[in-house]
């Protein structure tokens, strides 16, 4: 015989399980780095040993050959759909790289899925540190440039994609109904997944640190 306390008590829990959803989360506030292991990252099998290494609360990244390292979170199932991320960033001359978000994890090659927000002050291609890759690039003149800390600041929220460098707006971008992704990059569209960092090629040279992200409604 069911009482009226145990209905209550079973409505409640009900409750709980229909609320905790993503969405329960927004607010949530994500440190990335631990600044001394790579903890919840996970590289390509391919990445030569030492490309990603913690020195002094800094991750150095070095070489690499379309190499990226992916955060897989604690349980290694890491996943953001609305967020607000911050991070620092410092690139030496000639340094391409880049932070992927919406992606998911691959053992080698350029991520399949998701949108990459260059990093590269000085590299020979001129798509330039704040743009979105292939869809509003920044070209020939950089965001910021070699030698310096600067801080990335991407935000995502429903379609809408912005990202400022140091505080100054270099993308702001909706992704269409009918959107069309750029040829060869298929994968290149709004939906979730996780954030990954680029070792281009062997002149990559690249330091990060202070990796924040807020899940948003």
């Amino acid at each position: 015989m069911t009482t009226p306390s145990s209905l209550r008590l079973a409505l409640l829990a009900a409750g709980s399980l229909l609320l905790a959803t993503p969405s329960s989360f927004a607010g949530e506030t994500i440190n990335l780095f631990d600044g001394k292991s790579l903890a919840g990252w996970k590289a390509t099998k391919t990445a030569p040993e030492g490309t990603y290494k913690f020195v002094d609360g800094i991750l150095e990244v070095r070489g690499g050959s379309a190499d990226h390292l992916f955060y897989v979170g604690p349980d290694g199932k890491a996943s953001f759909t609305n967020f607000d991320f911050k991070g620092k960033v410092k690139t030496y001359p000639g340094a391409n790289s880049g932070i992927y978000f919406h992606t998911t994890y691959q053992e080698e090659k350029w991520p399949k899925l998701g949108f990459e927000c260059q990093v590269n002050a000085s590299h020979k291609d001129i798509k330039r540190t704040g743009g979105l890759y292939a869809v509003q690039d920044v070209l020939n003149t950089p965001a910021a440039p070699d030698n310096v800390w600067f801080e990335y600041h991407i935000r995502v929220e429903g379609k809408h994609v912005q990202i400022w460098i140091d505080g100054k707006q270099t993308v702001n971008f909706t992704q269409p109904e009918n959107w069309v992704p750029p040829k060869g990059m298929d994968g290149r569209k709004i939906g979730s997944g996780t954030f990954a960092l680029q070792a281009h090629d062997p002149t990559c040279k690249v330091d990060y640190k202070d990796f924040v992200v807020e899940r948003l409604p």
